[in-house]
């Protein structure tokens, strides 16, 4: 037990400062309405919270997580395409080509047209 003693004595006082902290935040906010609203400066919200979005958003955020991964896939690939070679450039170029379809396949459904 000697050996995580230091370390169980600082996540014990992170712990409390975070906490402490937290406190401190709760009792200092401004009561009433103005400062009990999440956002917009206190201002009226137009619309509820939960309210819907429309289906078109969702093929467009498809469309951006699959360029979002392109570029996680593209990053590591781009410190070791001189050691691979050429099959990495094939590889890479595959890859692209599949995320195109899936772009020329939005695009077709509608999931580009803003309006």
């Amino acid at each position: 037990m000697q050996p995580y003693t230091a370390t169980l004595a600082v996540v014990g006082l992170g712990a409390a400062v975070i906490a402490g902290a937290y406190a401190f935040a709760r009792l200092a906010a401004f009561p009433g309405p103005v400062g009990a609203g999440p956002f917009l400066s206190g201002a009226r919200p137009d619309e509820h919270a939960v309210s819907r979005y429309h289906v078109r958003w969702y093929a467009l955020t498809m469309v951006f997580l699959a360029f979002d991964m392109e570029m996680i896939f593209m990053f590591p690939w781009a410190l070791v395409v001189a050691e691979v070679g050429t099959e990495a450039v094939v590889e890479m170029f595959v890859f692209l080509g599949l995320l195109l379809v899936g772009v020329a396949y939005a695009w077709r459904e509608g999931a580009l047209r803003w309006a």
